[in-house]
Formats: structure tokens, C-alpha cells, sequence
């Protein structure tokens, strides 16, 4: 559970959780717990998968590519320029499986504003592929199609 340190005494440490209630602990309980420390923590990163039509061109993919490039260069307080689109695996012949990993510029101490970038960042993903024409297209699928003969009550005929 995530929670902020409100207070550090000799005997107890006060956290305070996300709903503002305060939570004590004794040191003693705390000294067998992991506990991680968010805002010493280095930056941390993020993904998102997503799948387009493996008829797709390499041309559009390079285009799509620059374009999420671009995106994340224009946001430098939100994401460090590193980051990667990487293709997962095909699957059944039809489609690719791809994931683009991020690197915020902040840990994930604050969750609110992780989820918020993180949000913006699928909508502009969202437009680039609605931009570049990119999509993910089901194969025909096979249709059986079965006539069945009633009679004028409604009943099956044999």
C-alpha cells in the first residue's frame, strides 16, 4: 500500500494514507517490512502494447515510429527521450504485436499524475495511427449458414 510518512518518532513511525487517515506503526513492525522509498527511487518506465495489421508497410511503420519520436521530444518535462517500439511476435498471420516502452521523468510517486501522462500518451497514440492509416483488420472469418423450413405455426418442418 502506498503511503506517505508523516512523522518519525522513536517508538512509532505516522503514515499517512490516501484518504488522509493516519496510520501508526511500530518501529519494530516496520523493521521486518520492505518498504520502498519512491521519492529516492531512480526514474521510472512504462509500456503499452498495441497491435496493427501485419500487411501493414515497413514505410508506415518507420512513419509511425518518427511520429511517436516527435510526440515524446515534445514532452520533456513528462518522458525521457529513450525509449523503444519494439515488435513482440506475429500472431496467427494476421496481426503484430508491438509494445512502445517509455521512460517517465519522475518515479511513480505520484500515481495521479503517472496515470495522466500515461493516458495522453495512448491518445496520441491512438491519433498517430488514425494519422498514418495504421490499423489492425480481422481476417474473414467463415460464416455457416444453415436455412431451417417452419411450417405456418412456427414449428420446425423434418
Amino acid at each position: 500500500m502506498q503511503m506517505i510518512v508523516e512523522e518519525m518518532n522513536i517508538l512509532t513511525t505516522v503514515f499517512l494514507r490516501y484518504d488522509m487517515e493516519k496510520i501508526y506503526y511500530p518501529n519494530s513492525v516496520l523493521l521486518t517490512k520492505p518498504i520502498s522509498n519512491f521519492r529516492r527511487s531512480p526514474e521510472m518506465g512504462d509500456s503499452v502494447d498495441f497491435t496493427i495489421d501485419v500487411s501493414t508497410p515497413a514505410d508506415d511503420i518507420n512513419a509511425m515510429k518518427k511520429a511517436i519520436q516527435v510526440y515524446i521530444e515534445s514532452k520533456p518535462k513528462y518522458w525521457n527521450p529513450k525509449h523503444a517500439v519494439v515488435v513482440k511476435e506475429i500472431e496467427n498471420m494476421d496481426k503484430m504485436n508491438m509494445i512502445l516502452c517509455v521512460q517517465h521523468t519522475m518515479n511513480h510517486q505520484n500515481y495521479g499524475e503517472k496515470s495522466n501522462r500515461r493516458s495522453e500518451l495512448v491518445l496520441e497514440l491512438k491519433r498517430i495511427f488514425e494519422n498514418q492509416g495504421i490499423r489492425y483488420n480481422l481476417l474473414p472469418q467463415e460464416l455457416h449458414v444453415t436455412q431451417l423450413n417452419l411450417n405456418n405455426n412456427g414449428r420446425l418442418l423434418s
